[in-house]
């Protein structure tokens, strides 16, 4: 996109956080609901499609411009960000990737729009982190597959026209190398969803189980229509996945600061501002310089990923270190308001419980530190 046209949709995008997102953010924590006329809104900006190419209807933004539109978005509470997060993410990228013709043209047009929404069937009650020993089975039935498994914790599960399924095609294959990666329809004869998740945070965002109880889809279902490279598709998406969140976790800094620092200024004790004591002036340069490295680290890993250099190391890196920067700089906040910031009028207690979750989906801190070493010691001539 060229640089005047995208600071346009930037400007957008932060006008419409500042008039409809922002006011709205009381409304979906109290009735833990998405307005459908904000949904609605958001299809007509064309979030929805930020990352699918243009040639299927999308906007077909780089990683770097994306990241600056997420970062816009989630200057207000993430869940409005979870809405479109899916489809624009990790539901919708592995067709891209590595999907057929056919698959593209059948589903990224209706993903782009907002028509469908897509949503990322991997974890189990039994496969999270460690999402090579899923369960989940796909049974070759003639040209088609049988589907029987169950999926935990699936983000816009409710919302879903189409799911990303994981399941394994090939029981004799232990790990990796024998799951599949299947695009099904929501009304698939054989899916049933659990009762919604009640959660620590992020309220308004819709998480449940998917089950699938010989959910039949065609051969053709298979993303790339070759099984047992599933697994590999999936690492694809989360390697990208992991720079969006970043972005997430950037916009939820942006905020936090600027709400912390005005609290700051305005709140009086022993006749001044909170913001002129040094204990609190530490607190919000400590804030300022996880914010800021989290910045550098992410432009300088969405540029690679643009170049097209290989970011598995780096992508860990930036989704550990912005997820528990986030978390620091939630934490301060509550400290900087004292007694308020334990109190839901002043939203900061909501971000604390928002932000946590960030240290958890699409890889946990752990894993990532785990990906980072594994891979600096095989870097050496090490084992891992």
């Amino acid at each position: 996109m060229d640089s005047e046209t995208y600071e346009m949709l930037r400007e957008t995008v932060r006008r419409f956080v500042d008039q409809r997102l922002i006011p709205a953010e009381d409304r979906v924590e109290d009735d833990d609901e998405m307005p459908p006329e904000i949904i609605a809104e958001m299809r007509a900006l064309g979030l929805f499609g930020l990352s699918i190419p243009e040639q299927y209807g999308g906007l077909g933004l780089t990683m770097t411009e994306e990241a600056g539109i997420i970062r816009e978005l989630t200057r207000a509470s993430v869940v409005f960000r979870s809405v479109i997060g899916t489809t624009v993410g990790i539901g919708s990228q592995g067709i891209v990737m590595d999907g057929t013709e056919e698959q593209k043209q059948a589903w990224l047009p209706r993903l782009a729009t907002g028509e469908a929404i897509s949503s990322f069937a991997l974890t189990e009650p039994e496969a999270g982190s460690d999402a090579a020993s899923l369960r989940t089975v796909a049974i070759k039935d003639g040209n088609s597959y049988r589907i029987r498994g169950s999926k935990r914790f699936i983000t816009n599960a409710p919302r879903a026209s189409v799911f990303t399924v994981m399941a394994r095609t090939d029981p004799s294959v232990k790990g990796a190398g024998g799951i599949s990666s299947f695009i099904v329809p929501a009304d698939t004869k054989g899916i049933s969803l659990g009762k919604p998740d009640r959660k620590m945070g992020q309220r308004g965002s819709k998480t449940c189980d998917v089950i699938f109880d010989d959910a039949v889809v065609p051969a053709s279902a298979i993303i790339g229509t070759v099984p047992g490279r599933g697994f590999k598709t999936a690492m694809k998406v989360l390697d990208r996945g992991r720079i969006h969140i970043a972005a997430v976790a950037l916009g939820m800094c942006d905020r936090l600061i600027d709400m912390t620092v005005r609290y700051a200024i305005e709140r009086k004790q022993f006749g001044q501002a909170i913001a002129d004591f040094q204990l609190v002036q530490g607190m919000l340069a400590d804030c300022r310089v996880d914010a800021l490295a989290t910045e550098a680290l992410l432009e300088t890993i969405a540029r690679k990923f643009d170049a097209g250099d290989k970011v598995s190391q780096e992508a860990a890196v930036l989704k550990y270190f912005s997820s528990e920067a986030v978390g620091r700089i939630a934490d301060r906040a509550v400290q900087v308001h004292g007694g308020a910031g334990y109190m839901a009028e002043y939203k900061v207690e909501r971000f604390y419980r928002d932000v946590r979750l960030l240290r958890i989906y699409e890889g946990t801190s752990q894993i990532q530190q785990l990906i980072i070493a594994r891979d600096m010691i095989k870097q050496a001539g090490g084992k891992s």
